[in-house]
């Protein structure tokens, strides 16, 4: 059984990594950047919030895909 503070430091830390990504989703837009590099910024961004993601969810369920 999950206690309510594991919980509620699961959705913080959740809360927070939402929030970077898309601040940094935000300021690549801002910069406006030639096409090709663009794209490939984002598409970084993309991968490490995925990764950041499975990550997260797989440490619930014992097995952590990268151990920080």
């Amino acid at each position: 059984m999950i206690s309510g503070s594991v919980l509620l430091n699961a959705f913080i830390t959740l809360a927070i990594a939402a929030l970077i990504c898309w601040l940094v989703w935000w300021l690549i837009g801002y910069m406006a950047l030639p096409e090709p590099f663009n794209k490939v910024l984002r598409v970084l961004v993309a991968i490490i919030a995925v990764i950041f993601l499975i990550n997260f969810l797989l440490s619930f369920a014992g097995h952590p895909f990268i151990r920080w």
